[in-house]
């Protein structure tokens, strides 16, 4: 790491691969251990929750405690020390022996949070999972010039980060979807010019019928584009086929959705997030009756999560792609979005919502 791309970093708030510690405490060895879980990661020493830098000395002191935590932990966990701008950076890469514990127990990362596991969480995170998920592989047609600015510019702006470098590279590095040089099917999914020529499966099909079945079909929409611009236009089409009242409190009018924002936020990017890419052929679909919306999401429960643990153990198929969804802002901390969508369909007088699953996840 050098002195621009600590700058970079320092601009982001924590995320799954990165966390501020403003001193060295002996409980780090609980981040050191959830980062190995998880994607690997960085613990900047010396740095506030803002991303300011208050400064941390390496003394040999310092290094021997470190080391002696990774050590320590089980199995053992390999970490590489670095000094730069009055700042400890510790760097822990993915492990290969998971699960990884420490005396605390075990840990993983979510979203910006190293959270202790559950024996069953254990089971399920560690229950036969593709030891190379779709979002990591490589394309290897895809080239950097295959990247759109204009796309990254957009993430940046969204996640409030202001360039200080003109490096692209150094930006998608920072992403976490730049591995020895080459882009992985995340950044394609968010950064590509043309993503379906990279992956023709990545859509979503929109269709407004007139009435409560499929008799009359009177609106439709396709998107295939980045996966931003596939949250924002399903967003957009979905409120626009919903019924909006108006109530006045004092001098005030507000207009209300007759389903929350909030919910259909929440709603759709957890399509987004979860389905299974690999599938091929399929497609996210959300169909919009008078008195109801289905949202359709190709892929099954990740392998060991039975539906009686859905939307309390939270398991996601795409790690890297929820990750600079929860850098954007655009969903709630990890394992509180369906509750959370519960609990806003109770608050507006409706029924919850039903989820039902099989080979598509609803």
């Amino acid at each position: 790491m050098d002195t621009e791309r600590l700058k970079i970093i320092l601009q982001e708030k924590e995320n799954l691969t990165l966390e501020f510690k403003e001193k060295y405490t002996p409980k780090i060895d609980e981040d050191l251990v959830a980062f190995s879980n998880t994607k690997g990661g960085i613990i900047l020493l010396g740095v506030n929750d803002n991303g300011k830098i208050l400064g941390e000395d390496l003394t040999n002191e310092l290094k021997a405690k470190i080391n002696t935590l990774a050590r320590n932990c089980k199995p053992s966990i390999n970490t590489k020390i670095e000094f730069i701008d009055k700042v400890v950076i510790i760097n822990i890469l993915e492990g290969t022996e998971k699960p990884y514990s420490c005396s605390s127990g075990y840990f993983r990362r979510l979203d910006g949070n190293s959270q202790k596991m559950s024996y069953e969480e254990i089971k399920i995170m560690f229950h036969d999972h593709n030891p190379i998920p779709f979002e990591e592989k490589i394309t290897p047609e895809f080239k950097l010039e295959n990247i759109s600015e204009d796309k990254v510019k957009k993430y940046l702006k969204e996640a409030n980060i202001t360039p200080v470098a003109q490096d692209l590279n150094e930006i998608l590095l920072s992403a976490n979807v730049v591995k020895d040089n080459k882009i992985n099917n995340a950044g394609i999914l968010l950064f590509a010019k043309d993503v379906s020529r990279f992956i023709p499966n990545s859509k979503i099909d929109m269709i407004r019928f007139k009435g409560k079945d499929k008799s009359f079909i009177f609106d439709r929409l396709q998107i295939q584009d980045d996966l931003l611009t596939q949250f924002e236009q399903a967003l957009f089409f979905t409120k626009k086929h919903l019924n909006i009242r108006s109530e006045i409190k004092g001098i005030n009018r507000k207009d209300i959705l007759e389903i929350p924002e909030s919910v259909l936020r929440e709603s759709i990017a957890n399509a987004l997030i979860h389905r299974d890419y690999s599938l091929m052929g399929t497609n996210i679909s959300i169909e919009i009756y008078d008195d109801r919306i289905l949202i359709l999401n190709p892929g099954s429960l990740p392998k060991g999560l039975d539906k009686e643990k859905f939307g309390k153990v939270s398991i996601r198929r795409n790690e890297l792609i929820a990750d600079l969804f929860y850098r954007m802002d655009k969903i709630e901390k990890a394992g509180t979005g369906i509750q959370k969508i519960k609990n806003e369909m109770r608050e507006a007088g409706l029924s919850e919502p039903e989820f039902e699953f099989g080979s598509y996840l609803y």
